[in-house]
C-alpha cells in the first residue's frame, strides 16, 4: 500500500476540520453568514465536476513543475472569481457547463499522461476552465447568502483541492494517472447526461 505524505494528510485534515466546524454556525441566531460561507465552501466539495476539476488543476500544475505548481492554481482561483463576479451580477454564459465537461476530459488527459504544454498554453487553458467554474459557482449562490463569503468558502475549498491535488504526483504516478483517468469518466458522464 502506498503511503502519502504527511502534508496531504494534513490537507485532508483540514478540509475535513473545517467542513466540521461550520454547521455550528447553522444554529438559531446566526443569519446566512454562516451559511453562506458554509454553502460556498461545500459547493466545490459536492459537486463532483468542480471536485475533479480543482484535484486536477493541483495534479497538472505539479507535474509541470516550476513556475506552473504556483502560477495555474492562482490563476484559476483569480479567473474563477471573475467568472462568479460575472454571474453575481447577473450574467450567464449558456456555455459554461460545457467549458466544466472541457476541463475535466482535457485536465484528464493532462493529469494521466502527464502531457506537457508550454506555459503560455497552459495558462490559457486553465483560465478558460476557471472562468467557466467560477460562472457555475456563482450561479449557485444560495437566494439571501452573501456574495462575499460565499466566494471565500468555495476559494478556500478550491485552494485546498488543489493543494491535495499538488500531492498526487508526489505520491506515486499510479494516483496521478487515477486522478486523470477519473476526470476523464467525470467529464464522459457530464458530457452524456448533458
Amino acid at each position: 500500500m502506498t503511503r502519502l505524505p504527511l502534508s496531504i494528510t494534513r490537507v485532508l485534515l483540514s478540509v475535513g476540520l473545517l467542513a466540521a466546524a461550520l454547521p455550528a454556525s447553522a444554529h438559531p441566531g446566526h443569519d446566512v453568514v454562516g451559511s453562506s460561507l458554509f454553502a460556498g465552501f461545500t459547493h466545490p466539495l459536492l459537486g463532483v465536476d468542480h471536485l475533479v476539476a480543482m484535484l486536477l488543476v493541483g495534479v497538472w500544475s505539479a507535474q509541470l513543475g516550476g513556475r506552473a505548481r504556483v502560477q495555474l492554481p492562482l490563476v484559476f482561483v483569480a479567473l474563477m472569481l471573475v467568472g462568479a463576479g460575472v454571474s453575481f451580477a447577473g450574467f450567464d454564459l449558456a456555455q459554461a457547463q460545457a467549458g466544466i465537461v472541457a476541463s475535466l476530459l482535457i485536465l484528464g488527459l493532462f493529469g494521466a499522461l502527464a502531457l506537457r504544454v508550454p506555459a503560455a498554453t497552459a495558462t490559457m487553458l486553465v483560465a478558460g476552465f476557471a472562468l467557466c467554474h467560477g460562472l457555475a459557482h456563482g450561479a449557485e449562490l444560495p437566494a439571501g447568502s452573501s456574495a462575499l463569503r460565499y466566494a471565500l468558502g468555495f476559494t478556500l475549498s478550491s485552494v485546498l483541492l488543489q493543494l491535495a491535488g499538488q500531492q498526487l504526483p508526489a505520491s506515486g504516478l499510479r494516483l496521478a494517472r487515477a486522478a486523470g483517468i477519473a476526470g476523464i469518466a467525470t467529464g464522459l458522464v457530464y458530457a452524456v447526461a448533458g
